[in-house]
């Protein structure tokens, strides 16, 4: 494996006509089924849900806090695919405003580094058991300002995976860079996404708007 193919599973509303646009990150050995799977739990209704698939449900080999030149070349693969979902769906009529990223332990960590490496407005942010990526937080690796950009930062302590330090550097660098960032640690959470995380991030990041009915 050395870059990811553009795969993308397209879900909810067409673009076209979505209110926003729901770009979300799967973990390592999951699929894009499984985080679209999340959609409807999420204040996302009338949106349009993409989800890329990682080559070998994979976004990069190694821990998320090793080197980032150990992760490579298939970090920056990753990240230049999300790139070009993002251009595609500006490219669509889709500002970057109305468009929010979502992801769970590998996919969180890729859409914060994503975002941090070109802060800008963003709809909002949802990053479940992740943070940014590197064996230290670089401030020289990101510049931008967020605007304001409803960010949700949430992991378990302990999580077998993600170090709760490196959980709340990332949360403290995003708001030096001007996000409102909800940072929440939640005790033998375990690494996993829990209905109390998914109502605080649809309270900060999606506004109070209302998951899909039913």
């Amino acid at each position: 494996m050395s870059g990811h193919d553009l795969k993308v599973t397209k879900a909810g509303t067409d673009i076209r006509e979505a209110d926003g646009l729901l770009v979300m990150l799967h973990g390592r050995g999951a699929s894009a089924h499984d985080i679209l799977s999340l959609a409807p739990h999420l204040g996302a209704n009338g949106f349009s849900w993409w989800a890329p698939q990682a080559t070998n449900s994979t976004w990069y080999p190694y821990p998320f806090v090793e080197p980032t030149a150990r992760n490579e070349p298939w970090l920056s693969s990753a990240l230049s695919l999300l790139e070009g979902i993002v251009a595609e769906a500006e490219g669509l009529g889709m500002p970057r405003e109305k468009i929010w990223l979502v992801g769970f332990s590998q996919g969180a960590c890729l859409s914060l580094e994503y975002a941090a490496r070109r802060a800008s407005r963003w709809g909002g942010i949802a990053a479940f058991s992740g943070g940014l990526i590197g064996d230290r937080v670089r401030r020289e690796t990101y510049g931008g300002d967020f605007d304001g950009t409803p960010v949700f930062v949430g992991s378990s302590d302990p999580d077998t995976y993600i170090p709760t330090e490196r959980v709340r550097e990332s949360a403290r660098l995003l708001a030096g860079m001007n996000a409102s960032v909800q940072e929440r640690i939640y005790p033998g959470m375990g690494h996993t996404i829990s209905a109390e995380e998914l109502d605080e991030a649809n309270r900060h990041v999606f506004a109070g708007r209302s998951p899909v009915p039913g």
